[in-house]
């Protein structure tokens, strides 16, 4: 049985190249804005409140120790100690900032140590992310899974040592870390988006009978029969947790592959037109143009030597 998650994760190719160790002492707020990259947080110890800005408003969280949260397009947003509400409409300018090896210190740095983080930015690889990261949900918050939580305890175990070969264990970690919360849907709180879906038993039947065959010309009352639900409760339902409504998940996933299929070069235009829908050469480069922008020849040619871009700047958070 296809696996959508295991197919969205695999086309992001997700690395974990930045970290920092964050000590605070209460009180402290930072902010951090418009990153566009995907970010994560470990709570190593203590706790804290975080704040997420959104088209619909802001959507806060308490996070506590073995919290993971991940943001997988970071536009902006706040974090502070839990006697503080963190601001996301202004900069913060009153915590102390001082760097420390390898992170950075909030706070009073004579006072006594409330909440200690790892936090960071990943990398998607591809270069169809901005795509792939519309399937997932704004925000992903894990807690209480067994394996994130031993995850999280070799985090911080390696973040407080001094080993050889540090550096090349947390990355690889993290990279772990970050793959294991993105399957670990069945106890996830998140936003609306691909985890959710396939949480909901009946939703998941849908997305993978989807992603088994995404050149199926479906309907939203054929999907509805494989989830067993009505075609206005699947509409409804599908939209509500996915984020999206069905015909228009099809048609992301549909134009992933196909990007992902012209970067390879292996197959002629006929026949990736083919595998994802299409009957006619005419009719996808139609559909190619208008979601992506350009044609499917011109696309395909504009990838040959392009790399994705990788920033990994040491960058503070807020």
């Amino acid at each position: 049985m296809v696996d959508p998650l295991a197919e969205v994760v695999s086309l992001l190719h997700p690395t974990a190249p930045f970290s920092k160790h964050v000590i605070a002492s209460a009180p402290w707020a930072v902010r951090r804005a418009d990153t566009g990259q995907p970010f994560y947080f470990v709570v190593l110890e203590g706790a804290c409140r975080l704040a997420i800005d959104g088209p619909n408003g802001s959507e806060g969280l308490v996070l506590r120790e073995g919290d993971f949260v991940l943001i997988p397009a970071a536009q902006c947003f706040a974090a502070s100690s839990m006697d503080r509400e963190p601001a996301l409409d202004h900069d913060i300018r009153d915590t102390m900032v001082a760097p420390i090896t390898g992170g950075v210190r909030l706070g009073d740095p004579n006072a006594e140590v409330s909440t200690r983080l790892m936090v960071g930015h990943c990398v998607f690889g591809s270069p169809d992310a901005a795509l792939l990261v519309s399937l997932l949900p704004r925000w992903v918050h894990v807690r209480g899974e067994q394996r994130l939580a031993m995850l999280v305890q070799l985090v911080g175990d390696e973040s407080r040592t001094q080993r050889p070969a540090r550096e090349m264990v947390m990355a690889r970690l993290l990279e772990v870390l970050l793959i294991e919360a993105l399957r670990s849907n069945g106890s996830t709180a998140a936003s609306p988006g691909l985890l959710r879906g396939l949480s909901d038993p009946k939703l998941s039947q849908a997305l993978r009978r989807i992603h088994e065959r995404p050149a199926a010309s479906w309907s939203v009352a054929q999907l509805a029969g494989a989830a067993g639900m009505s075609r206005s409760t699947f509409f409804e339902g599908f939209g509500r947790a996915v984020g999206v409504p069905p015909m228009e998940y099809l048609l992301n996933w549909r134009m992933a592959l196909a990007k992902q299929m012209l970067r390879q070069r292996d197959l002629a235009i006929s026949e990736i037109a083919e595998r994802v829908g299409y009957s006619s050469v005419s009719s996808f480069g139609v559909a190619f143009t208008r979601h992506v922008g350009l044609p499917p020849g011109r696309y395909a040619t504009a990838q040959v030597d392009a790399t994705p871009p990788i920033d990994d700047a040491d960058q503070q958070l807020g």
